[in-house]
């Protein structure tokens, strides 16, 4: 039988206090630019994922293009909206990359977006 003691924890808030300010820390050495570029590339591998593109056995069994949908939206407005702050040396990768994911679920789509209107098309202009 176990005590009551060896089945409980304590929260220690001063250890807690002490990992939230190094990782406070940690993040405010890191430039903005890394920070926007990486959440992106989340974004698009996500987005990949949920487009079935995984290199995984079971790729199709992860396709779900409405979460697809959502990432690649989500995506689209942070490209557009980050661009004329990261600069075109960022910026273009992540267009080249969110183009291509654009034309792949419409590719995977059984009823195709009407031009204009697919994932991130409201920021990005029709992509065909």
């Amino acid at each position: 039988m176990s005590t009551a003691d060896s089945n409980s924890y304590r929260f220690d808030s001063s250890e807690a206090g002490a990992d939230v300010s190094q990782q406070i820390r940690d993040i405010s050495e890191v430039p903005a630019i890394e920070v926007i570029t990486t959440a992106a590339v989340h974004l698009m591998s996500a987005a990949a994922v949920k487009l079935g593109l995984a290199a995984e056995d079971n790729a199709a069994e992860l396709k779900d293009l409405d979460e697809a949908r959502k990432l690649i939206t989500a995506l689209a407005g942070l490209v557009t909206a980050a661009a004329p702050e990261i600069g075109s040396q960022h910026a273009g990768p992540l267009r080249d990359g969110l183009r291509s994911l654009q034309l792949a679920f419409r590719e995977e789509s059984l009823i195709p977006d009407a031009p204009g209107k697919g994932p991130g098309e409201k920021y990005t202009g029709a992509v065909s």
